[in-house]
């Protein structure tokens, strides 16, 4: 299946979790950009999936996730990636996250959570749907070199006090919301 995301560091991540069970054919440096203007994690990777089935003729693997805080009413969402606006860098998006959050210093009112949906569509028109969630909470400061995004300041409820962005890769993927979602997605597809 066709890999619908641009993003390297993504895409690296989904390769790392799925290793050999799924053979994944990078996006063809053609296709052009998405745009990513529907106001939920699915919509958004419908519609790369979509965009991505139309353009190749393949069955299309996209996913969308983001950062939801509670303090911040669920922002930045599905803007995650665009929170600083656009051609912002991770560091311009948790800084700006951080800031916003400057109110909050209580760990129990930073509470927040990463959120990943996968779209599969085949040719035949039909659909795959998975999510995953990891709950945690936002640590005031970055911590960790590990991860991309807002990793070094998400810690997980499922972790030991650790943000993502100082476990390895092998610890974050057990726990991660994009670890979730591909268990679910496998586990949804038929056997070999």
């Amino acid at each position: 299946m066709v890999l619908a995301s641009a993003n390297p560091k993504k895409v690296a991540e989904l390769r790392e979790i799925l290793g050999a069970r799924i053979d994944l054919i990078p996006r063809p440096p053609e296709v052009p950009d998405v745009v990513e203007d529907a106001d939920t994690f699915v919509g958004n990777a419908r519609l790369k999936a979509s965009a991505l089935l139309v353009a190749t003729g393949l069955a299309s693997m996209a996913d969308d996730s983001g950062l939801e805080v509670d303090a911040l009413g669920g922002a930045p969402g599905v803007l995650s990636a665009r929170y600083a606006g656009t051609g912002a860098t991770d560091e311009d998006n948790v800084h700006k996250l951080l800031e916003a959050l400057a109110d909050w210093p209580n760990p129990a009112d930073r509470r927040a959570r990463f959120r990943c949906l996968i779209v599969l569509q085949r040719p035949d028109g039909s659909e795959v749907i998975a999510d995953g969630t990891a709950d945690g909470f936002i640590a005031p400061a970055p911590r960790g070199p590990g991860g991309f995004g807002y990793d070094p300041v998400f810690v997980p409820d499922q972790g030991d006090g650790r943000t993502f962005g100082e476990m390895t890769q092998a610890e974050k993927h057990a726990i991660s919301h994009r670890g979730q979602a591909l268990a679910s997605f496998v586990a949804q597809l038929p056997s070999p």
